[in-house]
């Protein structure tokens, strides 16, 4: 059985913890490991091997917290652009045999009784095995309005819920027979293929001319026009609302979505007064109670909670005021290391770069800014037009606007280096890259 792990999405409930460059499932949660790392060993012991859905930022974040794991044998599809789950998972089962079990499960699902896990797995993998589309069905404990809802009678699907009004969502727990729809699936490759044909041949057809075009290497690149070309579809519109195949797992597992701040309250620790605070500094709080307190580097939020689904419209403001607050925390992760934004005002800005052992950054040029390097420990090689030479710590080297140049780590330490630019435009997007090892595009 093969685990297709999707790990599109940004959180934006979560934010100011979770951004574009590094969404929730990759923040470290959890004694100090992420949803997503538990999502890959909460499956490998169940599951063959895995099959990592991604874009191209994600795919490196995953990259290192798989090594974390010390687990190096997963492969990758990765999509320029998402397109929904109808297409991640039809690109994903044309890389795999026509008989192969697939587990399908978000990246971002945080699920507390493993043992009952196991238990719907092997039941869902029975099923697959005859044909099914099967569907977890989540037992509710309360009624939600912010799922959508599976209808079933046994293990037969009646129909999908779309997210209910309060009264909707009572009578819902009250008929006992609905589930909440929890985005994940299993069943054969094969099956869900020919399903896809048959009720949304257009994803079919689109995602196949995808796959096709795709440069398959030591992961799937899809090309961005292919990817462009797929509707975007869920799995639930385009499929399973559709087939007479579908089957349902009641599934009780100690599941949460953690889609929001109310939702991670409550399974993370709060104060005496049920205040949820996530900090790196000491917050001291006198006569509140039930408040959801996130203090991050550049962010501070604060909600009272029941009230965090609002996130999302502050999201949508800075979106439009300060996007970069939305984009990126001030320390961001790149393929071959970190950097923090120490200073950032009008004409400079300075950071602190961490470069991997072995690692380069792109070779690049700026139009409107020039870079001094100070080196604090490591040893620098540095290419700037066609020489190359090394910078020893507390040693510096300038860069003038225009000049093509390089940062390379080739020794055994992390080379950590401050950088300050200065010039009348210090944004991330002012880089042309001549050469890149990992074959990115945009910002270094």
């Amino acid at each position: 059985m093969t685990n297709i792990i999707l790990c599109g999405g940004s959180g934006t409930r979560l934010w100011p913890i979770s951004r574009t460059l590094m969404p929730k499932q990759f923040v470290k949660l959890f004694d100090d490991k992420s949803l997503f790392q538990l999502t890959v060993e909460r499956n490998n012991t169940i599951c063959d091997k895995q099959l990592i859905v991604s874009n191209a930022e994600q795919y490196f974040l995953a990259l290192d917290q798989l090594d974390e794991l010390c687990k190096t044998n997963s492969n990758y599809l990765l999509e320029p652009i998402g397109r929904n789950t109808a297409p991640a998972i039809a690109l994903a089962c044309l890389a795999l045999n026509h008989d192969e079990i697939v587990l399908v499960t978000p990246s971002d699902h945080l699920i507390k009784d493993q043992n009952a896990y196991y238990k719907v797995v092997k039941r869902a993998e029975e099923l697959a095995k005859n044909g099914s589309l099967v569907t977890f069905g989540i037992t509710p404990t309360f009624a939600e309005t912010g799922f959508g809802y599976i209808e079933a009678t046994d293990e037969n699907v009646l129909s999908f819920q779309e997210k209910p009004d309060l009264k909707t969502a009572t009578a819902y727990l009250e008929a006992g027979n609905y589930y909440w729809n929890s985005g994940m699936f299993c069943f054969q490759a094969g099956s869900f293929l020919e399903e896809l044909h048959t009720y949304s041949p257009e994803i079919y057809a689109a995602c196949k001319t995808a796959y096709d075009h795709a440069d398959i290497g030591k992961m799937i690149r899809i090309k961005h026009d292919d990817m462009m070309a797929i509707p975007e579809k869920s799995i639930d519109y385009a499929v399973l609302e559709k087939s007479t195949s579908v089957k349902v797992v009641a599934s009780t597992i100690g599941w949460s979505d953690v889609g929001s701040f109310d939702a991670l309250s409550e399974e993370l620790p709060n104060d005496e007064y049920n205040n949820l605070i996530i900090s790196n500094k000491p917050v001291s709080l006198i006569d509140v109670e039930d408040l959801i307190i996130i203090d991050t580097d550049d962010a501070l939020l604060i909600s009272k909670k029941g009230s965090s689904q609002k996130v999302k419209e502050i999201v949508n403001s800075y979106r439009e005021s300060n996007p970069e607050l939305t984009h990126i925390h001030r320390t961001a992760h790149r393929p071959w290391g970190t950097y923090t934004v120490l200073e950032d005002t009008e004409g400079y800005k300075i950071k602190r770069i961490m470069v991997k052992p072995g690692k380069r950054l792109s070779l690049q040029k700026h139009f409107h800014r020039n870079e001094h390097w100070i080196v604090l420990s490591g040893i620098a090689t540095v290419t700037v037009g066609d020489k190359n030479y090394t910078v020893q710590p507390n040693e510096s080297t300038y860069i003038k606007a225009g000049q093509i140049h390089r940062l390379a780590n080739l020794g055994k330490i992390p080379l950590t280096i401050i950088e300050a630019q200065v010039g009348e435009y210090t944004g991330e997007d002012d880089i042309v890259r001549i050469e890149d090892d990992f074959n990115r595009e945009g910002n270094k």
